[in-house]
């Protein structure tokens, strides 16, 4: 079976108010993101799913489906569902519209196992090279068993190294969570329907409900890091990436 794309996408970023049509090397952003979802081989249908006409417009002109959907709506989780309220689709991925770089080829990974009934949820990691990266709490961090459950997500540095001098190698220790998820639809919908819990609150991390309600979230490990465009300042860092890709 393959799967449905929504892509949730609001105009009142804190940060970086309609940041979704902001230009990026001669295209706004959403198109790259849909140009990217469109390479991938397991994906039905691709629906942006939004409360602003100005991203619908955009959407509409690339031929892709667009759901209206409420403003209020305490993330893009809770999106995603009110547009699939018409949608018959047994897997569903949540592709950001604010990744501009997104890999086809992962998104393709996240379908493919999906169809794995064991997995209530299937994201992504990559592996963190630097200290910086680890202690930054913007950097969302995962750990995972040998099966690729994923055991716990935190802005914190997981795991905590004890003695200073235990390792001098980050390397397959630290894992920086990429926030590209899919789900089954009937875990998507428990998942939404069941208020935040303790640690969602604290943490500010939605996968935690998930982890909370028993979800069994498989972590894709991979080396491909996108990039989110979350300021001003990360468009310059998005073209920087882009005009590398398109280096001979």
């Amino acid at each position: 079976m393959s799967a449905v794309v929504v892509i949730p996408t609001r105009w009142g970023s804190t940060r970086f108010p309609g940041k979704a049509i902001t230009d990026i090397a001669g295209k706004p952003m959403l198109v790259h993101v849909i140009d990217q979802v469109r390479k991938a081989q397991q994906i039905e249908r691709i629906i942006v799913a939004t409360d602003d006409e100005r991203i619908a417009q955009v959407a509409t002109a690339h031929q892709t489906d667009v759901v209206m959907t409420r403003s209020d709506h305490p993330s893009g989780t809770d999106r995603i569902a009110e547009a699939l309220e018409d949608v018959q689709a047994d897997h569903i991925i949540n592709v950001q519209g604010d990744e501009p770089l997104i890999n086809p080829a992962l998104i393709d990974q996240l379908a493919e196992a999906l169809h794995d009934a064991r997995w209530d949820m299937v994201t992504a990691a990559t592996p963190i090279h630097n200290q910086a990266d680890v202690d930054d709490p913007s950097v969302v961090k995962t750990v995972f068993d040998q099966s690729q459950a994923a055991l716990y997500f935190s802005r914190a540095p997981i795991p905590h190294q004890r003695e200073a001098h235990e390792t001098d190698s980050l390397e397959g220790i630290y894992w920086q969570h990429i926030g590209l998820y899919g789900y089954q639809r009937t875990f998507l919908d428990k998942l939404v329907k069941t208020p935040p819990c303790a640690l969602e609150q604290l943490e500010k991390l939605e996968q935690l409900r998930a982890l909370h309600l028993g979800g069994r979230i498989k972590i894709i490990p991979t080396d491909e890091l996108s990039i989110g465009v979350d300021t001003p300042e990360d468009v310059v860092k998005a073209i920087h990436l882009l005009e590398q890709r398109r280096e001979p």
